[in-house]
């Protein structure tokens, strides 16, 4: 009766069977070294869509992505089970397993009315900045209101699993690492430093002091980014010059070579493959100070690739920069993975590699092609309302702000105003509705009325935090986007923005295999539990997919 039970409890049945034939003729249990990996290693390649995986895949070598793909197995159809389609809701839905509607992190920012401003997704003015003298370190996780994977497994080992988040970006590293991680670093561009916060330690470990007095920043951008290869084997991509990317300061046209050798900015390093490179070579020393997969517990480095992101909104995801950059990773990817193979073991190590979010193709080329497209101006429609609502109630600005394409109402305009809220709701959400490039718009407070098929109703909801939210939720006409003239954006339902790449690798993983299988990025969280039979995050409401599983 026992092993039967267990069985129901255990997704992939590994450790109910191994308990089930461990059952004496006397009925007890006869207690065996439970089998973990000793390490996990998340990889969230930051605007990385889908097809990426695969539309390079010709000119990949065969230790990166290629390795991935044949040695691992891959989830073709992972999508983000919620909107809108931003990078810190999508590095805290991976590790948490949840979804903004629980997490708290609608964005990059929210507009917070108890504060009365907009509020930075990882500020925290309690802590101060470790590793240099300017402001970014002043940052936690405390607005986010679940717990991820790396604090269940620190939990789980009763502490003595370490857990390092490392990205480029702040929100990068420290959604990722968690509540009780042993540590997070992220970059200061203006200093081309890794940093921390008082929040994880008081002083920065020799490790980081040693790699951040080799000035690579200033090393990378001293020498022009020209291409991996010949530029005219850049079949992939549109060409050079065209009027929609975006360029480097100083720069008179967006063609390679890119040279940044005058830069005073070491930011600029993120708009370069060489981001990647720079935050791959601090994880290798990262992994071999903190001495992870040495232990006797599984530990879990979470490392996040910020420089895609970077170089998909400036040059667009059609780019010969864009392929560049996917070329390079690639190559910096298979390197990490032999180090990996060295430090910690083949097959000792249990490695995913999904990412935040997608892009969507720069609405210009998609025009030239004849595609449906547009550009949606924030600021115009902000006008067109306000004027409206001027005109109808006598509000001053009736709208607020509008943050993740959530619509925040005036408050304290439309009480001095002596009308409600509910009439100048009414009169408004019409008038949204015909503004050009929007497809529709959602009371928030009157979902059993909203007008939306599936998945996008699921999506939405997902996404609206009843303490966080606005009053409206937008959403744009297909192949339309938020932004200028120049570069690429994302944040939107459409499979553009919302199918991920999501491949599994190493230890406990079926080698060769996939499933075209509908995943979400909320079953990455339950499913590394599931691996390592541990409680999956507080807020998680993926499930783990069996299918990954030997």
């Amino acid at each position: 009766m026992l092993a039967g039970l267990l069985l129901i409890l255990s997704p992939f049945g590994v450790f109910a069977q191994k308990t089930a034939n461990n059952v004496p003729s006397n009925g007890k249990i006869v207690s065996k070294e439970l089998a973990r990996p000793k390490l996990v290693v998340g990889i969230v390649v930051d605007q990385m869509r889908w097809d990426f995986l695969y539309r390079y895949y010709d000119r990949y070598t065969n230790n990166g992505f290629k390795r991935l793909v044949q040695q691992g197995f891959s989830c073709e159809n992972t999508f983000l089970p919620y909107t809108p389609a931003i990078t810190a809701c999508g590095h805290a839905c991976v590790y948490t397993g949840s979804v903004p509607a629980l997490h708290g992190i609608l964005g990059n920012n929210w507009y917070s009315r108890d504060l009365n401003r907009r509020v930075y997704c990882v500020e925290d003015t309690t802590v101060q900045t470790v590793g240099t003298d300017t402001k970014d370190g002043l940052m936690s996780p405390r607005n986010m209101l679940t717990n991820t994977i790396g604090d269940e497994l620190r939990i789980a080992t009763n502490f003595k699993s370490k857990v390092v988040g490392i990205a480029l970006k702040d929100r990068g590293a420290i959604l990722p690492a968690g509540h009780a991680a042993n540590a997070a670093f992220w970059y200061d561009g203006e200093r081309g430093a890794f940093i921390t916060s008082t929040y994880y330690m008081n002083d920065l470990p020799a490790f980081a002091k040693e790699f951040n007095a080799q000035k690579w920043p200033e090393k990378y951008l001293s020498t022009p980014w020209s291409t991996l290869y010949p530029i005219n084997t850049y079949t992939q991509s549109t060409a050079d010059d065209v009027a929609w990317e975006g360029k480097f300061k100083g720069e008179k046209t967006s063609t390679f070579p890119h040279d940044l050798s005058k830069s005073t900015n070491m930011e600029d390093l993120c708009s370069t493959p060489f981001g990647n490179t720079y935050t791959l070579e601090f994880a290798k020393k990262a992994l071999d100070f903190y001495q992870l997969g040495k232990g006797d517990v599984t530990d879990m480095l979470n490392v996040s690739l910020s420089s895609t992101d970077y170089v998909g909104h400036q040059f667009g995801p059609n780019s010969i920069e864009t392929e560049d950059t996917y070329l390079r990773l690639d190559k910096d990817l298979g390197a990490f993975f032999d180090y990996l193979d060295a430090k910690v073991g083949k097959g000792n190590y249990t490695l995913f590699l999904t990412a935040d979010h997608g892009v969507q193709n720069i609405a210009a080329f998609n025009k030239e092609h004849g595609i449906p497209a547009g550009v949606w101006n924030q600021s115009a429609f902000t006008k067109a309302i306000n004027e409206a609502a001027k005109k109808e109630f006598g509000i001053s600005d009736a709208i607020l702000t509008i943050q993740n394409y959530q619509v925040y109402m005036n408050y304290k305009a439309i009480e001095q105003a002596g009308k409600k809220l509910e009439q100048v709701k009414a009169f408004i959400h019409p008038l949204m509705k015909q503004q050009v490039g929007i497809a529709n718009v959602i009371d928030e407070e009157r979902w059993g009325d909203a007008p939306l098929i599936e998945p996008i109703r699921s999506m939405a909801l997902n996404g609206y935090n009843t303490q966080r939210s606005g009053d409206f939720m937008l959403f744009l006409q297909p192949g339309w986007s938020y932004g200028g003239a120049t570069g690429a954006n994302h944040g939107v339902w459409n499979p553009y923005d919302t199918h991920i790449p999501l491949v599994w690798m190493g230890w406990g993983i079926k080698q060769g295999g996939s499933t075209n299988r509908t995943t979400y990025m909320t079953d990455i969280a339950s499913t590394v539990a599931a691996l390592l039979h541990i409680q999956m995050p507080n807020g998680a409401v993926g499930h783990a997919i069996e299918e990954v599983k030997k």
